[in-house]
């Protein structure tokens, strides 16, 4: 019988054990499993948390970012449109200096001009009087007699036509 005893089933043994069973179950589940599964929910919670601020964070960053880069864009297209503005500038100065030159040059090469015409103008006078005194000295030594102011006047203005004919020849090959 010993052998039965140990093969068979003892109704309050089972019931003992199965007793002991859930008794274990339910501290177990009590004192283990619901401490940990609150530290694991806080720690899950947490977690959350983080991974929000993180997207949050990120999402700011990407925001910055974007405003960073939209400032730079900005930045550079004042930039080029300064340095536009400057070379336009540069250029209608450029300009405007020039034509200021050439204006200048076309004074200065008509008042030369005119200087010239004055100069040549003032020698042919004088030359006219000189040559004038001198062909009047020269006629009344050749004629060995006086002459009237009609003459005179005659043999000037034939002689200062003859030296205008002449200077304006050689003026012409001048210029």
């Amino acid at each position: 019988m010993q052998v039965q005893d140990l093969v068979g089933i003892v109704p309050w043994t089972f019931v003992a054990t199965i007793l002991n069973l859930f008794i274990q179950v339910y501290l177990i589940k009590r004192f283990l499993f619901k401490p940990i599964n609150e530290i694991l929910e806080k720690r899950k919670a947490h977690a959350d948390a983080e991974i929000q601020d993180a997207t949050k964070a990120k999402e700011e960053a990407q925001a910055m970012k974007a405003e960073y880069e939209e400032n730079m864009q900005n930045a550079k297209n004042k930039a080029s449109e300064i340095l536009t503005t400057a070379q336009k500038t540069a250029a209608i100065q450029s300009e405007e200096m020039l034509r200021e030159a050439s204006r200048q040059a076309a004074a200065l090469k008509e008042k030369a001009e005119a200087d010239i015409v004055q100069e040549k103008r003032k020698a042919v006078n004088e030359l006219k009087d000189e040559i004038g005194g001198m062909a009047m000295e020269i006629a009344g030594k050749v004629i060995e007699r006086e002459v009237n102011e009609k003459d005179h006047a005659k043999l000037i203005d034939d002689f200062i036509s003859q030296v205008d004919e002449t200077a304006d020849r050689n003026a012409g090959d001048i210029s």
